[in-house]
């Protein structure tokens, strides 16, 4: 690491140490965050401690500090993940301004049943029903880079309401059971109430399908993005599309694959990025109550990938109805940001490393991840301007390059 990258480090892990108060919190959470930063295959406590710590007639004492500050000291992650955004944040916005915040979750694969919140249950990750943990995140994103500022572990029912594990994890008491939408809104809330930049929210249908979650994104003055199943009932507006009301696929299916156009939305690793699309006004009926000609009109974006049989994502979007096809699909798009923000947290920074069961652990140590990234995508806009410390481009700063 250049010279100048390591002073840019030591004075943003004081920045965060400052909002961290005690002396002793600010000296682990300074060796932790080396060590997720470091090259160590295994990112848990021990080996961590192993690497900080020089002097092993101090490694014991080394070991118990980190683990005490991550899964027993009482620090307040909403105020440190605030710390770690705002730093982001800012070298993002010097590149391009932030509009996009982006929904999603993850799963943290675990062998046993004591870690805090695992169940078997289905994660994208594993792309099957597993063993693990699962956490909702938002994402922030200005179209170059990504940044991941909140997390919250999801607590199944059977967890929320065993007062034996409730008590061997330590979850707080005023803690109840909450969807994952119920998650993600409360992550939206806390964006807002911190003023972060942005003006519209993705996600894929887990919440999209929800139409307190839309409805939500929208009375908080936002446009929405987001996937929806193939049996949301939904109504042409206008145009020769006009219809009854039916299912998004059977629509799709009436408007043939005329109507679908190839749309390249962005260059990838090897190749350009490409499928075939079609783009509709439409009323979705929500389940609220009133008739679906009352609700307000928006895009149905219909995409039939290249090489399958029919139309399989269906999108829908309160974004302006003068905004082309090309706009849309990119804008939608934005969202694999975030599988990209998971693996680079996960194969480079310990995501999923954490070894605790406890509820405060799990957070405390996601906490210094989301630090971590931070500095990492600070560093990464940084160089891409002329001035920047060409030096600073070596691992740990080029782990998520």
């Amino acid at each position: 690491m250049g010279a100048a990258a390591e002073k840019r480090l030591q004075q943003y892990i004081d920045s965060v140490g400052a909002v961290l108060g005690h002396p002793q919190r600010k000296a682990a959470f300074a060796s932790y965050a080396l060590g997720l930063l470091s090259d160590l295959e295994r990112k848990s406590v021990e080996p961590i401690a192993t690497l900080t710590c020089p002097d092993p007639a101090r490694l014991g004492a080394a070991h118990q500090s980190l683990c005490h500050f991550v899964s027993n000291s009482d620090w307040d992650d909403r105020t440190v993940r605030r710390v770690a955004a705002r730093y982001g944040m800012d070298a993002m916005t010097a590149r391009a301004p932030i509009t996009t915040w982006i929904i999603d979750d993850t799963g943290f694969l675990k062998q046993g049943k004591h870690s805090v919140g695992v169940k078997r249950q289905y994660t994208g990750s594993a792309g099957k029903v597993a063993n693990c943990q699962i956490g909702v995140s938002l994402t922030v994103s200005n179209g170059l880079e990504h940044l991941p500022i909140d997390f919250e572990l999801y607590l199944p029912e059977e967890w929320c309401n065993d007062p034996t594990r409730r008590r061997e994890a330590r979850i707080p008491e005023d803690i109840r059971f909450k969807t994952k939408v119920d998650l993600a809104l409360d992550a939206i809330d806390r964006a807002v109430a911190d003023k972060v930049p942005g003006d519209i929210v993705l996600a894929d249908a887990a919440y999209g399908r929800s139409s307190r979650f839309r409805d939500t994104v929208r009375l908080l003055g936002f446009d929405y993005a987001v996937g929806v199943d193939s049996t949301t009932t939904v109504i042409a507006v206008g145009g020769k599309d006009r219809s009854a009301p039916m299912t998004a696929a059977a629509f799709a299916r009436q408007l043939g694959k005329g109507a679908f156009r190839r749309i390249t939305w962005r260059e990838g690793t090897n190749k350009k990025l490409a499928s075939r699309f079609a783009l509709r006004r439409v009323r979705l009926a929500n389940d609220d109550g009133f008739p679906v000609e009352d609700h307000e009109p928006v895009w149905l974006l219909i995409e039939w990938p290249f090489g399958e049989s029919e139309p399989s994502q269906f999108i829908v979007t309160s974004l302006p109805a003068k905004m082309s096809k090309k706009e849309v699909v990119r804008r939608y798009k934005e969202r694999y940001r975030t599988e990209q923000a998971y693996e680079e947290m996960k194969g480079e920074l310990g995501l999923d490393h954490f070894e605790g069961r406890r509820f405060r652990g799990w957070h405390h140590h996601v906490s210094t991840v989301l630090c971590c990234y931070a500095f990492v995508v600070a560093e990464r806009a940084r160089s891409f301007f002329p001035s920047a410390d060409r030096a600073g481009r070596d691992h740990p700063l080029r782990c998520a390059a």
